[in-house]
């Protein structure tokens, strides 16, 4: 997935509009944020990118190659941490590993133990995710996400419950393994979670659009 076309999108919950008349394009080898304050619509927006929302007005077309790829597929070329998707807790990490891959594969077919390295983990490869401190379990999203084989990465606040140490962690491999690839970000003006990116979407510009 090379391109993403998003045309006069709006959301409403209720009698209330989240946001109106949002237009943009997403292109590869680009890192765009969505920058808003609690409840102002970014999360949601994301969601829509995903596919995991439908808005309720406006188009959202995807490409690969020029074709358009059905929405239904759009799954196969994701990959996504946010705060509300969960790591399964009984899983140990390694055994989280083994499932993911069997679901994405992992940029030049890592190897588990080369996957828990990359995220600084070995000490904690064998105990089970409800054990993980938030920040821990952050690391593991985000490696998940960045390390898997896709065209398209969203991540949702990026640097919550991480030290100073992962956000400077998560930095570096997030610039290792921007190319080819749509990349969404949402933040809350934290700079530190978009300083590579080179385009910025301000939820407070589309509240009055129609």
């Amino acid at each position: 997935m090379n391109h993403i076309i998003l045309e006069n999108i709006a959301k409403r919950y209720a009698r209330e509009w989240i946001f109106r008349g949002l237009s943009i394009e997403f292109l590869s080898n680009r890192a765009y944020v969505i920058l808003g304050s609690n409840g102002s619509g970014k999360s949601t927006l994301l969601q829509i990118v995903s596919s995991f929302l439908t808005p309720t007005k406006g188009t959202i077309k995807y490409f690969a190659d020029q074709q358009e790829v059905p929405i239904e597929k759009v799954y196969q070329y994701m990959s996504i941490a946010t705060p509300y998707l969960e790591l399964p807790e009984e899983f140990t990490l390694m055994e989280v590993l083994a499932f993911h891959r069997k679901l994405k594969p992992f940029y030049s077919d890592y190897s588990n133990q080369k996957m828990v390295d990359i995220m600084e983990l070995n000490h904690a490869k064998d105990k089970k995710i409800s054990n993980f401190s938030s920040g821990m379990k952050q690391r593991v999203k985000l490696g998940l996400a960045i390390l898997s084989k896709t065209d398209l990465l969203l991540i949702d606040e990026p640097s919550s419950n991480l030290d100073a140490n992962a956000i400077e962690w998560f930095q570096k491999l997030i610039k290792a393994y921007k190319k080819d690839r749509i990349i969404v970000i949402c933040s809350n003006h934290i700079k530190v979670e978009y300083a590579f990116c080179e385009h910025e979407i301000v939820m407070e510009d589309f509240k009055k659009k129609t």
